[in-house]
């Protein structure tokens, strides 16, 4: 399914990363732990040019353990760039956040450290501000595109934020890119195709997490068929028309939000193997016909001209 979604404060949002980066001194980029790969902004790499680059996997608590640490080490190995996980209402973060970028950037002398983060829209950006400034600054929710213009936040006396607009990538591939953002609502609903979303969801939870599909809707068995599987999710919740025909429409949303939830129990929908890490970023300098250094100002331009005819994502 192709995925067109670019709302037009995207493309301003990137301007305003550009126009700040010079005065900033490190990067926070908030990724969703389930789809590390996927939730992380290529274009940030070009724009962030030579400053430090703290990832924070957020949402760690719907992600499954033994693959976030495997994406943590790998994004370690790095150069300039660290990674550490994070989940609500986890104690101690900020401490450990504004220690490790201390040791990332260095001294600072007569203001606090000034850090840029950034995010793809429903990772989680704005609760992890709130943290951060241990009260409630950035407006919430669990949909996409809730910050709408930039902002600056004292997350006291070490650590400045400002604060922008989430932004999806403007080439949403490979194509199951596009699908993870949608599966994990990083994308908005209303311009989903549910029943084309859950069959890809249901081919990877057939494939990598099957007994938690027995858990949930109590199974006897498990069909081979992500079609079927979807069909039997409705016929376990009652979703059931005239004759008994199964409501696909609901089943498929119902499939969805479990996963999305954590009715499904702790999963990553990505490994770093699955993503051969490190690749991305290249292959999106070989698709530049200009090379690495028109990079940006060429997707600068694909992003403006699909935010001419997106509607913008919902409230």
């Amino acid at each position: 399914m192709p995925i067109h979604w670019f709302p037009g404060h995207m493309a301003t949002a990137k301007r305003e990363i550009r126009a700040i980066m010079p005065e900033v001194d490190l990067v926070i980029e908030v990724l969703d732990a389930r789809i590390p790969y996927s939730s992380e902004n290529p274009l940030v790499e070009g724009l962030r040019g030579k400053k430090p680059r703290i990832q924070v996997l957020n949402k760690r608590d719907l992600a499954d353990p033994a693959i976030t640490e495997a994406w943590l080490a790998a994004i370690r190995t790095r150069p300039g760039v660290t990674a550490i996980a994070h989940q609500h209402g986890e104690g101690g973060f900020p401490a450990m956040l504004i220690e490790r970028a201390k040791e990332m950037v260095g001294t600072v002398r007569g203001r606090p450290m000034a850090a840029l983060i950034l995010g793809i829209p429903n990772v989680g950006k704005s609760t992890l501000i709130n943290t951060l400034a241990r009260r409630t600054i950035a407006k919430t929710g669990n949909k996409p595109a809730v910050t709408q213009m930039q902002q600056r936040i004292n997350a006291g006396k070490d650590l400045a934020l400002f604060d922008t607009p989430g932004f999806l990538w403007p080439k949403l591939s490979p194509a199951a890119c596009g699908y993870r953002l949608a599966v994990t609502g990083a994308i908005a609903d209303r311009v989903l195709d549910y029943q084309d979303i859950a069959a890809f969801a249901a081919r990877f939870l057939l494939s990598r997490y099957p007994e938690r599909l027995v858990a949930l809707y109590g199974a006897k068995w498990i069909p081979d068929d992500p079609a079927f599987l979807v069909e039997n999710v409705g016929r376990s919740r009652g979703f059931l028309g005239k004759g008994g025909v199964v409501d696909l429409q609901r089943a498929a949303e119902r499939l969805i939000h479990d996963l999305r939830d954590g009715r499904l129990g702790p999963l990553s929908l990505e490994t770093p193997e699955d993503c051969g890490v490190g690749r991305r970023a290249a292959a999106a300098v070989e698709d530049s016909p200009e090379g690495a250094e028109d990079a940006p100002d060429a997707a600068e331009e694909a992003l403006e001209g699909s935010a001419e005819s997106a509607e913008p994502a919902a409230e």
